[in-house]
């Protein structure tokens, strides 16, 4: 039986929201194994002179304990 665990993780991105996405996973990696899963829970956005500036996400990212 596997036990997994969850995380909040909050990340940015000047790209958009899909990139900030995977830039929580790709850092999350670093120092978690056997990622199983990610879910945007919330997107935000940064305005800066009427353009936005920054996208957010808040995700929860789901990984195998060993």
């Amino acid at each position: 039986m596997a036990i997994l665990k969850v995380i909040e993780v909050l990340s940015s991105s000047e790209i958009s929201w899909e990139d900030a996405a995977k830039k929580a996973v790709s850092q999350a990696a670093k120092s978690l194994k056997n990622i199983r899963s990610v879910y945007v829970q919330d997107q935000s956005a940064s305005v800066r002179d009427g353009q936005i500036s920054e996208f957010r996400v808040n995700v929860k990212i789901t990984f195998e304990i060993e």
